[in-house]
């Protein structure tokens, strides 16, 4: 186990598609507005969400340098899309807004760790 990605693209790339959902997530498309509708996430909370994904593109990047930060950081990416599963299934929620987005992103998370770090 590393505590510096190695390769470090696979950390940017998490990073980057963080950023970009963080960003159409602030006037979400309709694909956004489905799941988090669906799940019952209150509207007045969304903007959390946003939060929680430009903070993990940050830490994902900063892990780049620094040691420690970036696993720890896509551990918690991990924990989030965990989360967001739980609350699909909770929800019944489970249309191809669960298995495209909130699954792949997971997918794409325990990619960046196994074949960043953990391999």
């Amino acid at each position: 186990m590393t505590l510096v990605p190695d390769p470090w693209w696979l950390s940017a790339g998490l990073a980057a598609v963080l950023f970009l959902d963080a960003i159409a997530s602030i006037r979400p498309p309709t694909f956004i507005r489905v799941c988090l509708d669906g799940v019952n996430f209150p509207r007045d909370w969304w903007w959390s969400l946003i939060v929680i994904k430009l903070a993990a593109a940050g830490g994902l990047i900063a892990g780049l340098w620094m040691p420690g930060i970036g696993l720890a950081t896509n551990a918690a990416v991990i924990l989030y899309f965990l989360a967001a599963s739980y609350a699909h299934i909770r929800a019944r929620f489970l249309k191809h807004e669960f298995w495209v987005n909130c699954l792949g992103m997971l997918v794409l998370a325990l990619l960046a760790l196994v074949f960043g770090f953990l391999v």
